[in-house]
């Protein structure tokens, strides 16, 4: 090719969008609103900077990567459903430590790749499925579920859900202890 066929081609707009397969984790502290009024901004604000580490270090520990981070909630991907498992599972044993719960929602699928950021319905399915979870619960999607068969992990069911703003109905899975 010649340089100006070359320099013509790099020029042109993309056709294929870059979409990878990831592992979304989405993590909430449960009732964060109520402890940071018991506690007051400067006791909760170091509460939340012990919390946060905590979660740098087990997703360090499982391979994930940090996404996002809003207040008290993270969003971090990883290459495989099962280390995001195990990352959520010792989050919940590990925060509890500091006297608080967490939930996390995981799911897996095609995401757009946007710089540093996920976007698209995995993400947001992701999101979604985090929001049905129980203090100290690992909710997955069924997805998640699918993929980790022969693992050894164990899920009871969490039924089906109708997932705000996703077109179908959603079976989840609880992660047993």
């Amino acid at each position: 090719m010649t340089e100006t066929a070359q320099l013509m081609a790099s020029l042109r707009p993309s056709t294929s969008s870059d979409r990878i397969l990831a592992t979304v984790l989405f993590t909430d502290l449960v009732g964060s609103t109520e402890r940071a009024a018991q506690l007051g901004d400067r006791a909760w604000t170091d509460l939340i900077e012990r919390h946060h580490a905590l979660v740098r270090r087990e997703l360090d520990r499982f391979r994930g990567r940090e996404l996002d981070t809003a207040g008290d909630g993270f969003l971090a991907s990883f290459d495989g459903p099962a280390r995001a498992i195990k990352c959520g599972q010792a989050l919940a044993e590990s925060v509890r430590a500091l006297g608080l719960e967490v939930r996390s929602g995981i799911h897996t699928g095609e995401c757009e790749l946007a710089g540093d950021r996920l976007r698209g319905l995995a993400v947001h399915i992701g999101a979604r499925v985090a929001a049905l979870a129980s203090p100290g619960e690992v909710l997955v999607s069924s997805t998640v579920r699918d993929l980790v068969a022969g693992s050894g992990i164990s899920f009871r069911d969490g039924g089906l859900h109708e997932l705000k703003g996703v077109p179908e109905p959603w079976h989840v899975y609880s992660v047993a202890e």
